[in-house]
């Protein structure tokens, strides 16, 4: 069995952001979501998400300003996420990735073991992080096409269960990154019919993190 997650991370960056993550969920085949507990638009994204009954909702850490004691930060990442949703994360990742650091790691897995939430790439679900349109200072439409993800997923998508990240969203004036027209691409392939169409084709079942169970880090 081929099952996916299609998560949007940055959940609450933006007005734009959340629009967009929204709409790809409702519209396309977004399945879950990162929530940034501490960017402008997470309040709105935790009520936009809470009446979203089926979107998983995970948390997305945020730790480019963290200088030290790490722990205590993170976990009080993961307890304003309990305040803004009223319910634990389905499972945690980090923004920029920043939990590949060899330095790093071990903070994430601690609080995934203390918390009993799975961290991205590290509890059997295989990430799949190449659609993305930006690399080198260039914008890179062409990777985040229609044609472009058919081809990932009759190439990527395995046996078991994969995680394919991305980021849709509407550009705004609040969020200036140097990622922001390929926001709405991603959002226009992820809401293409003929995406959908390729998942029937190849029996790729649709799921969330919070429907796969215990997947937490142990020692």
């Amino acid at each position: 069995m081929k099952r996916l997650i299609v998560n949007g991370d940055d959940f609450g960056a933006s007005r734009g952001v959340n629009r967009g993550i929204l709409e790809a969920h409702r519209n396309g085949i977004l399945s879950s979501a990162s929530l940034m507990v501490d960017a402008a638009g997470s309040e709105e994204a935790a009520r936009l998400a809470r009446a979203a009954a089926a979107l998983g909702v995970g948390l997305h850490l945020d730790v480019d300003a963290i200088q030290d004691r790490w722990p205590a930060a993170l976990r009080r990442q993961l307890a304003r996420f309990d305040e803004l949703m009223g319910r634990p994360p389905s499972h945690l990742d980090v923004h920029h990735n920043r939990h590949r650091d060899p330095r790093l790691l071990p903070y994430f897995l601690e609080l995934s073991r203390e918390s009993g939430l799975p961290l991205r790439e590290h509890c059997g679900v295989h990430h799949f992080s190449q659609f993305h349109g930006r690399w080198g200072g260039e914008t890179h439409p062409e990777q985040i096409s229609v044609a472009s993800l058919q081809r990932m997923l009759h190439s990527e998508i395995r046996e078991g269960t994969t995680e394919l990240s991305c980021h849709p969203g509407y550009v705004d004036l609040e969020h200036r990154t140097s990622y922001s027209i390929e926001r709405e691409i991603e959002l226009r392939t992820l809401c293409d019919p003929a995406i959908r169409e390729t998942l029937a084709e190849l029996s790729i079942e649709l799921v969330s993190h919070r429907d796969l169970g215990d997947r937490r880090c142990r020692p």
